[in-house]
């Protein structure tokens, strides 16, 4: 099985532009019931990246609280692990346990193709025990 085939595909994408504050950030996150977001290439020959709640409640703790001084750019991952799609999966799960992440960006060509995650790849396992 592909990367391809399991990932969450661009256009279910939650994204945030890096300039935006984290109070944005976590409204984005609450209203798509999500726990992160793709932070949005300034350019294109700029890499994409992740902003987590875990980033977020990191901060948070570290700043007493003040979100409304922080903005997504001093927060998230840049660059991030990225894979293709045609890349197996067991490969891509060996590479996110090695590197202790549970999301990764699907990127072919230089353009964001999707995200694949941990539970996307468990519940294919467990799916495949129940057939």
């Amino acid at each position: 099985m592909l990367v391809k085939d399991l990932m969450v595909p661009k256009e279910k994408l939650v994204t945030i532009d890096p300039l935006a504050n984290i109070r944005e950030a976590l409204k984005v996150m609450r209203t798509n019931h999500v726990k992160s977001l793709v932070v949005e290439r300034s350019n294109d020959h700029d890499a994409y990246g992740m902003l987590t709640f875990k980033n977020i409640l990191y901060s948070i703790v570290a700043s007493d609280g003040d979100i409304d001084l922080l903005r997504v750019y001093d927060l998230y991952s840049k660059p991030t692990i990225q894979l293709s799609g045609e890349l197996d999966v067991k490969y891509a799960a060996q590479m996110m346990m090695k590197s202790s992440i549970k999301r990764i960006l699907v990127i072919d060509n230089n353009q964001l193709q999707g995200i694949l995650t941990m539970s996307d790849i468990l519940e294919a396992v467990m799916a495949k025990l129940d057939k």
